[in-house]
């Protein structure tokens, strides 16, 4: 699964190549020299990267509702929400080379009363989208004069840029800086520290033969039951994690409410009694899909295709072994990534979640979900210690789009909620 830095490059440039017309609009670098580490991350993977860029370019350069500096300011209110330096700076030039008031720059005190507006969503679909509601795409339309067709695509540009941080702090991007410095002081404690895989490849594989072996139903109590226990093995990567968003990055003027962080979804307290987000009853593909597209022209088709690629995406190979179904092993990542965002899949049986994730790769996955900014390189390193350095770049893949698609699957319904 690795290749070589000539063949990388070889297999980047020619994603870039058919991108089409996204990549050539007059002012835009495809080279910047900064995202350029996105794409040799994403380089073993070409179908995704051509369909990732694709998406990127349109959402930020392409036909649409906003402005192309609301545009960029918005991608720096999300990054900076996880204290994506990495995606912020390019972002800052970005909406300075495309006509962005410095004075903006300064904080969310210097924007237009419209654009600050956004802050409240920004933040909920960042840390916990379940809170959103109706009422919320009530105030941005009727007090600060959103159209739904800009609202929605501010929202697809705040959750694209929210799970990309997920990718940038979870592949190591964000600390490329200097890899040899000292780890930041809102990382010291490490998620996975110095662990031991719980499980080895040769146990996983077994484990999926003997499950795509076994045919069991359960009652709809017991698989209600299931899904609630998913999350309670991981309660304890949570404690460090859930301190106030500290500022160390310099990202503060963009960033209001640094007390609003992820809160587990089973352990809600005193928030209220939020039901589960049931996909039958509100899917990305019988719903989702088809508004966003009718709101923000073409982009659901760019998305569906991006979403369909990290989840189908394989090359049949485990750790180093071929010729290996890893549909099982995918589809425990990504229904347990909407797990933890209150996202449950009727048809599936959550305790596979349990047999085929280890704690540590639940740990890092939902770090990486929810607590991005505290990931660091060496959690890449550890995680999944036989698995290839490809394989692992997939999962972050997964993680990107399975969380980007869970906030869309948010906010999409209350939007559809609105125009009822």
């Amino acid at each position: 699964m690795f290749t070589s830095d000539l063949t990388k490059l070889s297999v980047v440039s020619r994603a870039l190549s058919q991108c089409g017309h996204f990549m050539l609009t007059e002012g835009y670098n495809p080279w910047d020299s900064k995202l350029e580490r996105i794409k040799n991350t994403m380089g073993d993977h070409p179908d995704y990267l051509k369909l990732f860029l694709s998406t990127h370019n349109f959402i930020l350069r392409g036909d649409g509702a906003l402005p192309w500096d609301y545009r960029h300011y918005i991608a720096i209110m999300a990054a900076a929400r996880h204290q994506c330096d990495y995606l912020v700076d390019i972002q800052k030039e970005m909406f300075l080379e495309h006509g962005g008031d410095p004075a903006w720059l300064q904080g969310l005190d210097c924007v237009p009363d419209k654009l600050r507006s956004l802050n409240e969503i920004n933040k909920i679909l960042a840390h916990r989208p379940w809170l959103l509601c109706k009422s919320h795409i009530i105030r941005l339309t009727k007090e600060s004069n959103w159209s739904l067709a800009e609202l929605v695509h501010a929202i697809v540009i705040l959750a694209h840029f929210h799970s990309l941080a997920s990718f940038v702090f979870g592949c190591g991007i964000n600390d490329q800086d200097d890899p040899d410095a000292p780890v930041n002081n809102s990382k010291k404690n490490l998620i996975l520290g110095n662990v031991e895989p719980e499980v080895r490849v040769d146990q996983l594989m077994e484990r999926m033969r003997t499950l795509s072996q076994r045919e069991e139903e359960f009652s709809v109590e017991e698989q209600t039951q299931r899904f609630l226990r998913v999350d309670h093995r991981d309660q304890t990567i949570d404690i460090e994690n859930s301190r106030v968003l500290k500022q160390t990055s310099g990202l503060g003027h963009f960033i209001e409410d640094t007390e609003f962080t992820y809160q587990d979804f089973q352990r809600r307290g005193e928030t209220g009694d939020f039901p589960t987000f049931r996909v039958q009853d509100y899917s990305w593909e019988d719903h989702g899909y088809s508004l966003v597209n009718r709101l923000y022209n073409d982009v659901g088709n760019l998305l569906d295709a991006k979403f369909k690629k990290a989840y189908n995406m394989t090359y049949y190979t485990m750790g180093g072994n071929k010729d290996v179904d890893t549909s099982r092993f995918r589809r425990a990542i990504w229904n347990y990534i909407h797990c933890v965002f209150g996202i449950r899949h009727d048809d599936y049986d959550y305790g596979e979640v349990n047999q085929l994730l280890e704690r540590s790769l639940k740990a890092y996955i939902k770090s990486t979900c929810c607590y991005p900014e505290r990931v660091a390189t060496r959690d890449f390193a550890q995680v999944l210690a036989e698995f290839e350095h490809s394989e692992k770049v997939h999962i972050n893949l997964m993680v990107q789009e399975a969380r980007m698609q869970a906030e869309l699957l948010y906010a999409l319904r209350v939007v559809m909620n609105h125009m009822k």
